[in-house]
């Protein structure tokens, strides 16, 4: 009965791993000067990574990168890639250009511009997470309290619940009107 690999071809297959394991088998089997040759060339494979590494920062010296404002685009490129699978063009068409956008800011060479629209961006983002936190507080705190508004000056006034009809002074224009609490 014949095996399904030589110890050759199992050798082989073994090498392609970057384990002890494998060091040992070639040491054994092609002897110490065909193992360090393996080891030069997997050494070429990883120097020429290195190279494109070191290539890539180099090309991105001086330019601006990524920032909020671009991850913040990425993802609205997916949400726009996944609704054009449902069958709209005008999703994919949105999507591809959100990405040139997207690479446009990333190297872009004019930093001081990129920085100024993801400051703008910051801004806008932290209105609408101030608003949805104020939102969520005035919801909790629903179950205890009612929330006027002053009819002069349109001033929030928080009043407990469960004490009745209650007269209110605005501590901001100093006018008083009655509410149930």
């Amino acid at each position: 009965m014949r095996s399904l690999f030589s110890v050759k071809e199992y050798c082989r297959l073994v090498l392609f791993r970057n384990s002890l394991y494998s060091l040992i088998l070639r040491l054994l089997i092609y002897g110490w000067e065909r193992s360090r040759i393996i080891s030069r060339k997997t050494e070429q494979k990883l120097k020429g990574v290195t190279v494109m590494k070191e290539k890539f920062y180099r090309f991105m010296q001086g330019r601006y990168g990524s920032d909020q404002l671009n991850r913040s685009l990425m993802i609205l490129v997916i949400v726009c890639f996944v609704l054009s699978l449902f069958g709209e063009k005008i999703f994919y068409m949105l999507g591809a250009g959100i990405l040139v956008y997207s690479y446009f800011r990333m190297f872009s060479k004019n930093i001081y511009k990129r920085r100024a629209e993801n400051t703008v961006y910051l801004r806008y983002e932290y209105k609408v997470r101030q608003r949805f936190v104020t939102w969520k507080r005035e919801m909790q705190q629903r179950k205890t309290h009612h929330i006027y508004r002053c009819p002069s000056c349109r001033q929030k006034i928080r009043i407990p619940r469960g004490k009745g009809k209650v007269e209110i002074k605005c501590p901001k224009c100093a006018q008083t009107f009655i509410k149930k609490s």
